[in-house]
């Protein structure tokens, strides 16, 4: 019997024995050789192009030592500076470069308006009224021809009631009227306007602090009193309100930024008068007048400038600053004295002491406000 199966396992390992031949490749070799049968095929060392050498445009400068260079700009700089030197201090003449005239002010002129800004009145010649807050500016030589108001009243031929008090402030001491522990401040602006309004317990509380003071009382105090207790403001053309720079020598505040009306301060004082009046009477026109020059005074008693010298917080022309900002709230004229009429330049012309206005220094006020006063009159 044949044995099968040996057969069969002969052939099976001859199929798994017999392996094709196979040809390997070297692809190194290959690609070597093509690398080198290839004409087109670049070397393995690749030298890179020479750079291109452009010739630079010869410059002027290239020419030129550089001591030369430096030379020239040391002697221009010497030159600015000799010419500096030697012009130095000349005087221009304000008109090359500012010509015609020149007003440094602060100036605000506003006819009287209703609430919807149409002119109420424009002619203020004649007879009209008004009725004058303040101090010295208007209280100096009463009733004199040498007078501030009385100058006003002969200019315009107007009725003045004046109602100025000397020695008063804008600003009050206390923030509520108490008579017996400050009767002075009976004086200030804002209580002088309830008078104007009638209010009969304010009038009871004048009175009192005219008593408390006796013979140190304001000597006008009795006729302030009866002028506002019995004039009809609507019968009063003009308001007009003009105080020194007394509040500044008594270092008083100027502005309370929380509150407008705070008539502890220079400007609060007068914002809260001059709201209660408008208010009531809106057919009024008011002017500001703010206050001349006034020199500070040092610790001697001798005059310094009042910009320099500070008794609170600001000088003199902050004041008058903020006075012309709160008039320009209520729209109302303001009429900057301080360097529009006597000023730090002019002040020794015009005032008898640091303070007080000679009758040339008040001629020179009265002449501005009546040019504001008929500003808009055509």
């Amino acid at each position: 019997m044949k044995n099968t199966n040996s057969s069969s396992n002969k052939h099976k390992e001859e199929h798994v024995h017999s392996i094709p031949d196979i040809d390997i490749i070297d692809l190194d070799l290959d690609l070597d050789s093509d690398m080198e049968e290839s004409p087109d095929t670049p070397s393995n060392t690749i030298e890179e192009p020479a750079a291109k050498t452009v010739p630079l445009p010869k410059r002027i400068l290239s020419h030129i030592n550089i001591h030369i260079v430096l030379l020239v700009v040391v002697l221009a700089f010497i030159s600015g500076i000799a010419y500096k030197i030697l012009t130095w201090g000349v005087l221009v003449d304000p008109d090359d470069i500012l010509p015609g005239d020149y007003d440094n002010s602060n100036d605000v002129f506003l006819p009287l308006t209703d609430d919807k800004g149409h002119i109420l009145r424009n002619d203020y010649s004649g007879n009209i009224n008004i009725l004058a807050f303040g101090n010295a500016p208007f209280a100096d030589d009463r009733g004199s021809e040498d007078n501030l108001l009385s100058m006003i009243a002969e200019k315009t031929g107007a009725t003045i009631y004046n109602c100025s008090v000397s020695g008063s402030y804008l600003a009050a001491e206390l923030p509520y009227f108490m008579e017996e522990e400050y009767p002075l401040d009976a004086f200030n602006f804002y209580w002088l306007c309830f008078l104007a309004i009638g209010d009969k317990n304010i009038a009871d509380k004048y009175l009192r602090a005219v008593e408390y003071l006796g013979d140190s009382a304001p000597p006008e105090a009795m006729e302030v009193y009866n002028t506002l207790t019995n004039i009809d403001l609507n019968t009063v053309d003009v308001i007009m309100i003009m105080y020194d720079g007394s509040d500044y020598l008594a270092g008083h505040e100027i502005v309370n930024l929380e509150n407008d009306t705070d008539i502890q301060q220079f400007t609060g004082n007068m914002e809260a008068g001059l709201a209660l009046l408008q208010d009531i009477y809106p057919n009024i026109r008011f002017m500001i007048l703010s206050p001349t020059y006034a020199y500070g005074l040092d610790e001697n008693g001798n005059y310094v400038s009042s910009d320099i010298q500070r008794y609170g917080q600001e000088g003199l022309s902050t004041y008058v600053y903020c006075q012309g900002y709160s008039a320009s709230k209520f729209s109302f004229t303001f009429l900057d004295n301080l360097y529009g009429t006597i000023h730090e330049d002019n002040a020794s012309e015009y005032l008898i002491d640091h303070i007080h206005l000679n009758v040339e220094g008040r001629k020179k006020v009265a002449e501005r406000f009546v040019d504001a006063l008929y500003h808009f009159n055509d």
